[in-house]
């Protein structure tokens, strides 16, 4: 039988055809076509129904094609608190095939200038709370052409007046590749500068559609969105999900997080999922306000960003119910790794995956490896990497990190873990945190858990210090941990010092994590 296929080609005998995928501008060209007069968009006091949002990003990218000759690839620097304009923003520059550049707006005028030279921006739409940020940038980038403000302010045009000019110009989505980048997404800087990691058309599809199959099954327009988080960042990808399932988006009405206000704003709209991170779950489910308003239209509360404490999870499953669901990734696969849906967050330690942060998404692959590259076997202890279609393209104009980040085509991510004989992934920590001790490997979160599983201590950061003796233990509740752990013949991971330090304990978990 002849099926039509070169035996022995890798290719299969076909060479590929097109590269060319949906411009991602299309997610809100599809929701104004279907959903027009229905709301998207909700800041504050001001609704936008899906034709107002989508004629107002034409409008933008109008403004910045006619005015300021953006094109195809060129960067566009945004430095702004949540807002429609910055909402609207990222689709104005993925219209044109333009790259969207976020910053993280709490960041000082000096970096920002530096992330505006780094990625080679061509412009800025700068909120007008940051006069100095796009004083700094100007000074910094040569290239840097035009400056559009946010709201009323002396160093540019107005992004409404602009809007306003250019209403009713219609601008078709540019023809894009499947590897034409579209958003440089900063690295929180941990090790070092902040490098952009390009992602692209092809991979962000990739991204919202697996988002919406292991994230937040059924999610459609009736679904209703709350963003607590800044839209530079996991947020700003959530949020473009939202907008691919025709889903209303719900900023919060200020910078400011006020706790009861967001209660207040999932009763209202009935908000059916949200983003956030494990400090500011834990904080929304402590919060009086929890008991005061109605949160019983939750489905999917999506937790990132660091590993959730055993404790909290069970307070946020008795508070919540049965809607958390908790994923693995960086900002360089988008978040795209790992999944622990609902159905297996459970109160009950017995059933429950503790330490886990679940198993590979959807088209995702994870290997854990040795320094060598070699692959080991189930519960061994080694590097997470992963490949698969959500994995960035690499960052931009910078070899050295790429050589470093990708090896046999595998995406490095840094982070410690181990795979369990079902698949299911528990993290150990950074490379760079894993100290030897009595010649053993430790890893800081393993001890972390258990600490915390000790009823008089919510907060504790572990590392690794030169131990010149043994020394004792200062505070009471670590003492009995470290006893217990002697009780189960574990003496070389005991933590030799215990201060008590909360803030800094606060501070160094943050500072470990890549947000």
């Amino acid at each position: 039988m002849t099926t039509g296929v070169l035996t022995g080609d890798p290719k299969g005998g076909v060479a590929p055809q097109s590269t060319r995928v949906a411009n991602l501008a299309h997610f809100l060209t599809r929701a104004a076509r279907r959903l027009g007069g229905e709301v998207g968009l909700v800041w504050g006091e001001t609704e936008w129904n899906w034709a107002e949002i989508d004629a107002r990003a034409s409008a933008m990218a109008a403004a910045l094609r006619d005015r300021y000759g953006v094109s195809k690839g060129d960067r566009i620097l945004v430095q702004s608190q949540n807002c429609n304009q910055m909402f609207e923003s990222m689709f104005a520059c993925f219209r044109l095939g333009a790259v969207w550049v976020p910053t993280n707006f709490r960041q000082t005028p000096d970096e920002v200038a530096y992330l505006a030279r780094a990625s080679g921006a061509t412009g800025m739409i700068c909120n007008a709370a940051f006069p100095d940020h796009a004083e700094a940038c100007r000074a910094a980038c040569p290239d840097l052409g035009f400056v559009v403000a946010i709201g009323a302010a002396a160093f540019g045009e107005d992004y409404d007046t602009l809007v306003a000019a250019h209403r009713g110009v219609v601008v078709a989505n540019a023809s894009v590749d499947r590897d034409d980048p579209c958003w440089f997404f900063f690295t929180s800087g941990t090790t070092g500068r902040p490098k952009a990691a390009v992602l692209t058309h092809g991979q962000m599809s990739f991204v919202a559609t697996n988002h919406l199959c292991d994230l937040m099954p059924g999610t459609g327009p009736r679904d209703a969105s709350l963003v607590v988080a800044p839209l530079s960042h996991g947020a700003g990808v959530h949020q473009l999900t939202q907008v691919a399932a025709g889903a209303k988006t719900i900023l919060m009405p200020t910078e400011r997080f006020d706790i009861a206000a967001a209660w207040r704003l999932v009763q209202e709209w009935r908000v059916t999922n949200m983003f956030t991170v494990p400090t500011i779950l834990k904080m929304l489910v402590e919060h009086p306000a929890a008991a005061e308003y109605d949160h019983s239209s939750l489905r999917h509360v999506i937790y990132a960003g660091a590993p959730m404490y055993r404790a909290d999870q069970k307070r946020a499953l008795e508070t919540l119910g049965p809607v958390i669901v908790q994923y693995f990734g960086l900002g360089e696969v988008t978040g795209n790794i790992t999944v622990l849906p609902a159905h297996e967050h459970s109160a009950d330690d017995a059933a429950a995956r503790i330490g886990s942060c679940g198993y590979e998404r959807t088209g995702m692959a994870i290997s854990i490896q040795d320094e060598a590259g070699t692959e080991l076997g189930p519960n061994e202890t080694g590097e997470i990497c992963v490949t698969g279609p959500a994995v960035f393209a690499g960052y931009y104009d910078n070899p050295d990190a790429n050589a470093k980040a990708f090896r046999n085509g595998w995406f490095r991510t840094g982070d410690l873990g181990h795979l369990d004989a079902e698949g299911y992934l528990s993290i150990t920590g950074r490379a760079s945190d894993m100290y030897i001790s009595g010649g053993s490997n430790v890893y800081p979160r393993e001890i972390e858990e258990k600490i915390l599983t000790h009823p008089k201590i919510s907060e504790v950061a572990v590392l690794g210090v030169p131990d010149p003796g043994l020394g004792r233990g200062r505070h009471r509740g670590l003492r009995d941990c470290c006893r217990r752990k002697r009780r189960r013949g574990r003496a070389w991971d005991i933590p030799r010092r215990q201060d008590v330090a909360l803030q800094a304990a606060q501070a160094l978990r943050l500072r470990r994590r890549n947000a």
